[in-house]
């Protein structure tokens, strides 16, 4: 991931100085409960956002850059959010659980390999019935610039053993390039 931590020396297309509007829709809709684990959280800004209406939320990215910025803005926000620099592929020692996770454009970035330990990792830090929601590039965006394009079959190949996917819609995942906002899916995920 250091690739990603150099990407925050400016600012990256993905951070885009705000939650991304699928998280907002998802917390005001009542479907983001209980403790909250941003997964590849970045600069913050959905950790911060869902810290602001009530959540006990942690963020972990592996850029320490990325938490710094974080934890800059959430002592400038007064807000109540952790942040670690953790590798997703190694949430175990976090030596936790949550109720919900969030992952926001980082399943995409994985390798075949790496999407089986990132699913197990993501088992050590979830117990039956938590949820997670995982926002990523879709096969439907047109080109071949930016990251990795997942198709549906492949989150539900990914998520077969030990989680039940509940759902699968098409969304969009915001970027800052020229208010770019790029076809994405939208998946709901329980822990069995």
């Amino acid at each position: 991931m250091g690739g990603f931590d150099s990407a925050y020396l400016g600012t990256p297309p993905w951070d885009i100085g705000r939650p991304q509007p699928e998280v907002v829709q998802l917390e005001e809709q009542g479907a983001l409960q209980g403790t909250v684990l941003d997964c590849g959280c970045g600069t913050g800004e959905n950790a911060l956002y869902l810290a602001g209406r009530g959540h006990e939320v942690w963020g972990v990215d592996a850029s320490p850059r990325a938490i710094r910025k974080a934890e800059s803005k959430a002592k400038e926000r007064s807000a109540a959010a952790e942040f670690l620099v953790v590798d997703a592929l190694d949430l175990g020692r976090l030596r936790r659980t949550f109720d919900c996770i969030i992952d926001c454009g980082l399943f995409h970035v994985f390798s075949d390999d790496d999407r089986e330990r990132y699913v197990s990792s993501l088992a050590s830090v979830t117990v039956p019935g938590s949820k997670l929601i995982v926002l990523c590039f879709s096969d439907l965006q047109p080109g071949d610039s930016g990251p990795r394009r997942v198709s549906k079959a492949e989150i539900r190949q990914a998520f077969k053993r030990g989680w039940r996917v509940g759902s699968i819609r098409p969304a969009t995942f915001d970027t800052n390039v020229s208010g770019d906002h790029v076809k994405a899916w939208l998946s709901e995920i329980i822990r069995g």
